[in-house]
Order: C-alpha cells, then structure tokens, then sequence
C-alpha cells in the first residue's frame, strides 16, 4: 500500500476531513498520521446520522485498526487531546510524538489580547501563533516534557518509517489550505505555518522520496473563514441563491463563499506536487447529484466541471465528494 498525504487547496475548510475518514475506512491503513499546525483547524466527519468535529486527534480514527500519530510539527493542546480521546474511545490509539510543542494558556492569552492577531488577521484564539513563536525562540516546552501527556509519547517518525518498510499504508492528514500557508498564502492574512504536501512529509517525519501520492482537495465553491484576500468572493446575496451558508468548524464563524478560482487551483496543485485531485461539494453545483457513488449518476454539469478542474490543475480527479456523508463519494482510482 502507499503512503499518501492528503492537503487543502484553497483557503481550508474543503472538506479534507470527510476524505481523509473515507480514504482510511476504504484503502485499510497501517497507520494515520496528523501534519499541520494544531487545534486551530478542524475537521467534521460525519459517519451516518453522527457529526464528529476533531480539532487534534485524525479524521481517520474510523478505522478502528489504525494507529493515530500526531507529528511533531504540531502544536498539542494536551485538554483538547485528551477530551477527543476520551469521547470518541481511543484510549490505547493514539500516539504524540516526544517533540511535539505543548500550547500553555499564557500562549492562548496572548493570541487573544494581540490586536493584530485577533482584528486584523482573524486568529482563532487557539494559542497557535505564539506557541510556534515560541518554537522559534526556543523556550517552548516539548510533549515528552508533560506529565499529563505521557501516555501518548512515542516516536512518530520511527512508527511511520517501520510502517512503510514492512508494506503498510500510511496516510498523513494535512491541515488549513494553501491559501493560508506562512510561506505561500494571502500574507500577513496567513496560518503561523507552512500547510503544503512538502511541510506535512515533514510534520511527521518521513522524506519526500517516501511519499507515493499527493491529494489535493478543492472545493467546487472555495470558502474563507476570517480576514484576508479572496479574489472571487461573491456578494452574499449569490451565496444565498446558491443555497451555501457555511460556519467555521472551530470558530463557527460565517465563511465567506468564492467562485472556483483556476489559477489559484493552478498554482496550489502545482507547488503540492499533486498526483490527484479530490472534488469537494459538487452536490452545491446540481443537487440532484447529491449520494452519487457512480461517475454515470453525474450530471452533464457536474461531468463537464469536472473537466474543467482537470484542465485547470492537469491532474486528474479521482475522488469526488457527493455529500458530507463518508459514504457518498465517486472513487475513480
């Protein structure tokens, strides 16, 4: 099986966490691994007539067989982890690695008080932007450095390499989107740091020459939450025909609805090194597509769009999300 890294390609919120469960529930894992910043992203699952939002702890934990990793790239919110742990049942599962910086509430003050933080870049308040600083400067303290996380330490890189060696699948979930990454997005109006397929391979440790596929997930309507550039935002009043009014998974924030944004797509494809495509919220398109686990049960709408996001990104689109059910979802791989 491959190891494969699933990313977001627009502004975040593109529905990576109903992707990443479907992909660990079909394609069987070894192993799911969590890249990206920390607590301030969230992902919503919904397996049935249950909704999931996980801000630490992988979308994949579905499969019950696999190994939960958070990389050492990420911040760990230690009462964030331990309450998704005890709720979903996952006591046993899930594994910190050892170098993993710990958010302490004095980070958490200071992202709320920091007026340019909170008013003009819209932080979400999780403590994330200093506790990366605080990386940088070298003061933070690590996971294997908290008594309440000790049963959580492991070594995530030597997991996941050991993993790959003896044949397992390894999936690594990214967070947030290109459109907000430190070193690639709508700077200042940005995440504290880089969301690409290249930093998430580094989250958890693992080399670029051992990473087979690269998902970018688009939405067929891009949405931003908070401030910042959006090149084809539409008036609310178009959102409001189309039907979309969608909130923040962690800041229930109203987002703001945009246009498909081909050169953006474009770009973000191009600097992810991506290999396939996932389509996100083609229901929103033609409605009567909504459930469809078949390319034939696809409008000619939706089909030809489709085509278009193909040409816009030259990669091809193998997975495209019907719904917000794992269930529905046209898998072309």
């Amino acid at each position: 099986m491959p190891s494969t890294i699933l990313v977001g390609g627009f502004f975040g919120d593109e529905g990576k966490g109903k992707i990443i469960a479907y992909l660990a529930r079909h394609d069987k894992p070894e192993v799911v691994a969590r890249g990206g910043v920390g607590p301030n992203a969230g992902h919503t699952v919904v397996v049935g007539d249950k909704k999931y939002a996980l801000r630490m702890v992988p979308s994949g934990f579905i499969y019950e067989p696999a190994r939960l990793l958070i990389g050492a790239g990420v911040l760990v919110n230690p009462s964030v982890l331990k309450e998704e742990v005890s709720s979903f049942g996952l006591k046993g599962r899930v594994g910190v690695d050892r170098r993993s910086v710990i958010i302490e509430q004095k980070h958490i003050d200071e992202d709320k008080k920091d007026s340019n933080l909170k008013n003009k870049i819209g932080s979400t308040g999780s403590g994330c932007g200093p506790a990366n600083a605080a990386r940088a400067y070298r003061t933070a303290r690590q996971a294997k450095d908290a008594k309440e996380l000790a049963e959580f330490i492991c070594d995530a890189p030597m997991e996941i390499n050991t993993a790959l060696d003896h044949g397992k699948g390894v999936l690594i979930e990214g967070t947030q989107g290109f459109g907000i990454s430190l070193l690639y997005g709508t700077y200042p109006f940005v995440t504290s740091k880089d969301t690409t397929a290249s930093q998430m391979a580094a989250d958890v440790g693992i080399g670029p020459t051992r990473v087979d596929e690269v998902i970018v997930v688009f939405k067929s309507f891009p949405t931003r939450v908070g401030e910042g550039p959006f090149g084809t935002q539409m008036k609310e009043e178009r959102a409001a025909e189309l039907h979309i009014e969608e909130y923040g998974t962690v800041t229930k924030r109203k987002r703001r609805i945009g246009e498909w944004d081909a050169e953006m797509a474009a770009y973000s494809a191009m600097i992810n090194g991506a290999t396939i495509v996932a389509l996100s919220g083609v229901d929103r398109l033609d409605p009567s597509c909504r459930g469809a686990t078949e390319y034939e049960e696809l409008s000619r709408e939706v089909k030809d769009f489709v085509a278009k996001v193909e040409h816009d990104t030259r990669v091809p689109v193998k997975l495209i999300s019907t719904g917000p059910e794992i269930s529905e979802i046209v898998d072309l791989r």
